[in-house]
């Protein structure tokens, strides 16, 4: 499309939004990696309490296919404090790279890219001890595997797995889809590559995790503790944003 993204993302905005205080666009539209499926990722700040915060919205707009991230000052608050448990950073991302398309953003933008510079806050030890004991159970279940239906889908989850936790112990963003690479790629190029590579090899995604874990303190399964639950919240003594159990 040979349309301007800018242009059409400013129109659409006065179009729906003209009480705006501003907004940004934002994604790979804005950037070399655009390509003729990018969509129009547009953040738009309205004034405090409107009505019509928070929301999202998907639609096609001149030819694009836009995403809407609508909110007030409160709701926008909200959902970048939710960003920051997850080690997901996509509002934040958002906001420090986007192109202001009326409005001024640059407190949110200096803001969020010091937030995305300073990195997540690191693993606990125990979030750490959980991060080798998965590695380890889902090593355990790829080695051990005999049916072939079930070893490739266990390889590709390890293969996804040994991605975020190697993110995560090197106490870097994570991501997913694309952004995955992209943050593996930031961490340490030569990991990424090997990473690519060894999609689909069993051997290679073994050897993969045997050396993250060789990195991080070796295997853990054999003294391995983690209290459990009880009705009514979670237990303190949790690791506060566990990876899902690879099962």
């Amino acid at each position: 499309m040979n349309r301007d993204p800018q242009l059409d993302a400013r129109d659409l905005v006065a179009e729906l939004f003209p009480q705006a205080v501003w907004a940004v666009l934002a994604g790979s539209v804005t950037t070399a990696q655009r390509t003729a499926g990018s969509d129009l990722d547009i953040v738009v700040l309205l004034p405090d309490q409107d009505p019509q915060a928070p929301h999202r919205d998907s639609r096609h707009y001149r030819g694009w296919p836009v995403e809407l991230f609508v909110h007030d000052r409160q709701t926008l608050e909200l959902y970048l404090a939710k960003d920051l448990p997850a080690r997901r950073p996509v509002m934040h991302r958002m906001l420090a790279t986007g192109i202001p398309l009326l409005g001024d953003p640059d407190q949110w933008q200096i803001r969020c890219a010091a937030v995305l510079a300073a990195g997540p806050t690191p693993l606990s030890p125990d979030e750490r001890r959980w991060a080798r004991y998965c590695l380890t159970d889902i090593l355990d279940d790829l080695v051990h595997a005999t049916d072939p239906g079930e070893r490739t889908v266990i390889a590709a989850a390890a293969w996804t797995e040994t991605a975020r936790q190697a993110l995560a112990l090197s106490g870097h963003w994570t991501g997913n889809g694309k952004w995955l690479l992209r943050e593996i790629r930031d961490l340490d190029r030569d990991l990424a590559d090997r990473w690519l590579a060894a999609q689909g090899d069993v051997t290679a995604i073994e050897s993969l995790i045997l050396d993250l874990l060789d990195h991080h303190g070796g295997p853990l399964f054999d003294g391995y503790h983690l209290p459990g639950e009880r009705p009514g919240g979670q237990d303190e003594r949790r690791p506060a944003n566990p990876a899902p159990h690879p099962g």
